[in-house]
């Protein structure tokens, strides 16, 4: 026989409960979410016939708080935005507006054309376009027998 603890909630304890088994998910039920460092940003890829096209949903950020970066066939992109310092005349009730930093680094392959790869933030989503390299086919040619 083992003996298994448990934690005491007191009453109406909802989110302590929630808190304990959503660890590592980010959720309105936990109470420390403003707190928490988030290392990732959510991403939507499309492809198009040009290329790829990543939004990166970051509000309140500004153009200067990114770092995207190519080396080889990594490609990382960045946002850092420092807190504002608070006022010492002033008592914090409570803080949930927090910035946190992200990173996302993907794999390209050889489809992409590294040097045509633009970025443009606005509305709160980083967009950046991925174009495919274009593939330059030797016209068909007819070759005769002699």
């Amino acid at each position: 026989m083992s003996i298994v603890k448990f934690k005491h909630y007191p009453a109406n304890s909802f989110n302590n409960l929630m808190s304990d088994f959503l660890i590592d998910f980010p959720s309105l039920y936990r109470e420390n979410h403003a707190t928490s460092t988030n290392q990732s940003a959510p991403v939507n890829i499309k492809e198009t016939e040009d290329g790829y096209k990543l939004d990166i949903v970051a509000p309140g950020f500004q153009k200067d708080d990114f770092k995207i970066h190519l080396e080889k066939n990594l490609l990382s992109i960045s946002g850092e935005k420092k807190v504002d310092e608070e006022d010492k005349n002033e008592k914090q009730i409570r803080r949930e507006y927090v910035f946190q930093t992200f990173k996302r680094t993907f794999t390209i392959d050889e489809k992409i054309d590294a040097e045509k790869i633009e970025a443009k933030y606005e509305s709160g989503v980083l967009t950046l376009n991925l174009a495919k390299k274009i593939d330059i086919k030797a016209p068909a040619k007819q070759i005769t027998i002699q």
